[in-house]
């Protein structure tokens, strides 16, 4: 199976050239604009675009098609596509339950047609979705049309999403997406817990919420945001994410860029990697993460943000 990937490894290799480095980010930075830094974008290969989520969208898309170029399986991206799948499966039964007409709700690149999605909320048949996906549809569904419980309906599908990514990464037998799974799993209940923690949710919520991974004690976890901050701080602390707290203290965007660096940290590693589809993976998540730099950079130049509350915000680059 290793000679499977040596092409498209090679490709993928040739491919990352392209990526944006350190300095390309610090010339974005450089720009005195929002359209200056469009115009640079353009020159460095981007998609033109008079916005920037066109802009962003577009490259979203081509990284995709780029990758369907290279294998017929993407079997190994489910990790990657369950969120944005679970996510247009929200706005299907939220449209379908309010009588409005979805209108770009949708997010693109999923594994599922979301208009299959919609069909299957109107005609409350969810058995041409995948198994587990339609089992927490199902629920979702009843939460918001009989209990009108628009925050039961989400949790019940963010923890299932949580769940397919765990047990996908699993199945695949690969260290890299196996990892990837288990942080994704792991930052995402951090985030539970703390939103919990702060608004004063109930253990029950939080029961209910949390998904089991493997590198965190879930009861351990909301038993200590059931307490208060500094003891889910001083939770965190015995675990692989003490650092987390650390920066949860600072701010919550300060966290969220140390999740997507850690992330990044993870298949940095696959640089090395010539025979399996971990470069392929890796590949996509840098992508992704140029994108969201990128995001940021535009927003706040459109938004005239001091440079300073700008990089504090930037994410670590793949190259």
């Amino acid at each position: 199976m290793k000679e499977e990937y040596i092409y498209a490894v090679a490709r993928v290799r040739a491919r990352e050239l392209g990526l944006l480095s350190r300095q390309d980010v610090d010339q974005l930075m450089a720009c005195r604009s929002y359209d200056e830094c469009l115009r640079t974008l353009s020159d460095k290969g981007w998609e033109a675009g008079s916005s920037a989520e066109a802009v962003l969208a577009a490259e979203e898309e081509k990284t995709w098609a780029f990758i369907h170029e290279l294998t017929k399986d993407l079997t190994p991206f489910k990790v990657l596509l369950f969120p944005t799948d679970y996510n247009n499966l929200k706005a299907a039964i939220k449209a379908v339950v309010t009588g409005v007409e979805p209108h770009e709700v949708f997010l693109p690149g999923g594994a599922i047609d979301p208009q299959l999605m919609l069909r299957c909320v109107r005609e409350g048949d969810f058995s041409p979705l995948p198994e587990k996906m339609a089992t927490a549809a199902g629920e979702a569904y009843h939460a918001l049309l009989q209990k009108e419980d628009g925050q039961l309906c989400d949790i019940i599908l963010d923890r299932a999403c949580l769940v397919d990514v765990l047990d996908c990464g699993k199945e695949s037998k690969t260290p890299i997406l196996m990892d990837y799974a288990e942080l994704l799993c792991a930052t995402s209940n951090i985030k539970v817990a703390v939103r919990a923690c702060k608004t004063g949710k109930s253990r029950a919520f939080l029961d209910m919420a949390l998904a089991p991974c493997g590198t965190l004690d879930i009861g351990s976890l909301a038993a200590a945001a059931c307490k208060g901050l500094d003891d889910l701080f001083a939770y965190l602390s015995v675990t692989p994410y003490g650092e987390a707290g650390d920066r949860l203290k600072e701010s919550y965007s300060a966290f969220e860029k140390w999740c997507d660096d850690r992330v990044m940290d993870l298949v940095k590693e696959q640089k090395r990697n010539p025979f399996t589809v971990g470069p392929l993976f890796a590949f996509v998540i840098a992508r992704r993460n140029e994108i969201s730099t990128v995001r940021i950079i535009l927003s706040g130049k459109l938004n005239e943000l001091d440079d300073g509350m700008i990089r504090e915000r930037l994410r670590e680059m793949y190259v």
